[in-house]
């Protein structure tokens, strides 16, 4: 039986080294970047946001060593720059963590946390969420995931923030490179209790829930097929991989410029100019 306080893809975390250099970046592939937040002190973390709908992207980095951050600190030590860990959206964490606990995997939280956001008035307010993560080890093809319990929506999904030049409105999939994909997945499926199925070149989709995005596992000569004419430099050989993001293929190609590659029937961003996150603008 699903999960009933875990209802799909909130958001993709990537985890970047320089915070501001890569909301720079990322505004040049023409994103809307929100202003940069600062975590509770205990997260000893920053973002930056970039907000779809109903869905979203962290751009994550690390401000200050914490214990919580560690994993976050493990990771660009060893894998450097690119998706970390993926958050669900939580209905309520405290009865979500008691779910998966009931089926084996004791919860790390539920946390509560906040950071200041400035309002498009210019005023103060809040972000606040309450999350829980799966336990550490348990990272389908290698990749961490968790769930967010928005408590103060409106300063997250602000108006203002979710229209962007490239034409991005909400991802579709999480793309996941592993040398063994059949048994990542299998592996996302029994942690979220979601049923698995193969797509038309042997990858393996798990749906996240609800209409949200699909974690689809596949080996890199796989992703290579896929994206023929994209380089795919700078990806591990099992890890998070990349995102594929509905839009307005005109206004991606259009703001993209020579950093967009036409391949697979999108427009495409190569891992080394997307923070080592593979982006796919495809037709919403």
């Amino acid at each position: 039986m699903a999960l009933k306080n875990v209802i799909g893809v909130d958001h993709a975390v990537v985890m970047v080294k320089d915070l501001d250099e890569a909301a720079e970046n990322y505004k040049r592939l023409g994103f809307t970047v929100s202003p940069r937040g600062t975590h509770s002190a205990h997260m000893g973390s920053g973002n930056y946001t970039i907000m779809f709908d109903p869905d979203y992207m962290e751009l994550l980095g690390v401000l200050a060593p914490t214990e919580l951050n560690a994993p976050a600190r493990a990771f660009l030590e060893t894998r450097g720059e690119g998706i970390e860990r993926i958050a669900f959206t939580a209905v309520d964490s405290a009865a979500g963590a008691e779910e998966i606990r009931a089926r084996g995997y004791p919860p790390v939280g539920p946390t509560d946390f906040e950071r200041p956001v400035t309002m498009p008035d210019g005023t103060i307010s809040a972000a606040k969420f309450r999350t829980f993560l799966w336990p550490n080890a348990e990272a389908p093809g290698g990749v961490r995931i968790f769930a967010c319990q928005h408590k103060t929506r409106e300063t997250v999904w602000i108006p203002e923030l979710m229209t962007h030049a490239n034409g991005a409105r909400r991802l579709r999939q999480v793309l996941i490179v592993s040398p063994e994909p059949a048994n990542d997945a299998a592996h996302m499926s029994r942690l979220i209790d979601r049923d698995a199925r193969t797509e038309h070149d042997g990858a393996i989709a798990v749906p996240s829930g609800s209409d949200r995005a699909d974690f689809v596992f596949l080996t890199r000569d796989q992703l290579s097929k896929r994206y023929p004419e994209v380089s795919l430099t700078g990806l591990p050989e099992r890890g998070g991989a990349g995102l594929v993001i509905a839009a307005d293929v005109t206004a991606a190609e259009k703001a993209l410029g020579t950093t967009g590659v036409r391949s697979g029937g999108g427009i495409i961003v190569p891992p080394a100019a997307g923070n080592g996150t593979l982006l796919a603008f495809v037709k919403a």
